[in-house]
């Protein structure tokens, strides 16, 4: 499937989204966003996992600042809460979504990359949030990226705009994995059926889950995750998983048979 920047595949259980302007180093224009959100609403239910992809040698430049110039307040309005929209999506899905992360991921790449459920990114990669050197705060990009870096990290981040490399992306929580450029399919493959070997039923119940509550205080936290565990638990896909751990057998997933 072929969109406007955006290409979508699915091989096997793996829905793949691509963004596919290479030559703009994928910038994020305002009708790349849209699309973006269709592709992942075109995502099959039968995918249990999706990869974000990108073509050539940068992950995403963020925002495409050559559509930013001389535009009425509205058209600043619309494309920031479309970035906002096409970031929810990612938690809205209830696959997993993995980033597979190549070169530069900056202002709303690295936004993109914070805001997926997993990421791998490759040992050339690096990261940055430097809209203060052009006077154009990461004010969104920094929700996620705070979020999986915490307040001091993200500060330096965003009050000097200096890059960080993919080693310390991972260090810092930005990342889950890093790579030689040649093993990042393998490695993202590998994350990709990990997930895969679980009931899918189960793993949209826990993403839901864990969004839910990450930034709730513990009591409300738990208000919300104790009756969907109490849910989960009387599913059928639960009982099966129970019921083979007893029995010291593999569990047949009732949505997978």
């Amino acid at each position: 499937m072929e969109l406007g920047g955006i290409r979508l595949e699915q091989n096997g259980r793996v829905a793949t989204v691509t963004l596919a302007r290479p030559e703009k180093r994928n910038a994020l224009s305002l009708e790349m966003l849209r699309t973006v959100i269709k592709a992942f609403e075109a995502v099959s239910s039968d995918a249990g996992v999706v990869v974000l992809a990108a073509e050539g040698p940068a992950f995403s430049a963020g925002h495409d600042l050559a559509e930013m110039i001389d535009r009425p307040d509205d058209y600043y309005s619309e494309l920031f809460a479309t970035c906002t929209r096409m970031m929810e999506s990612i938690h809205a899905l209830p696959q997993p979504v993995i980033a597979r992360v190549q070169g530069v991921a900056t202002a709303a790449g690295c936004q993109l990359v914070a805001s997926c459920d997993l990421a791998v990114a490759a040992e050339d990669a690096w990261f940055a949030t430097p809209g203060v050197s052009i006077g154009l705060f990461c004010s969104t990009p920094l929700v996620p990226v705070s979020r999986a870096v915490g307040h001091k990290r993200a500060m330096q981040m965003l009050l000097t705009g200096e890059p960080i490399t993919a080693e310390q992306a991972m260090d810092w929580g930005l990342v889950n994995r890093v790579v030689p450029a040649d093993q990042l399919d393998e490695a993202v493959d590998d994350l990709a059926n990990k997930i895969l070997r679980f009931s899918p039923k189960t793993i949209a119940t826990g993403k839901q889950a864990y969004y839910a509550q990450a930034e709730l205080p513990e009591t409300a936290a738990y208000e919300i995750t104790e009756p969907i565990m109490a849910d989960n638990a009387a599913r059928e896909d639960a009982q099966e998983g129970m019921s083979a751990f007893i029995e010291k057998r593999r569990p047949v997933w009732p949505d997978r048979s």
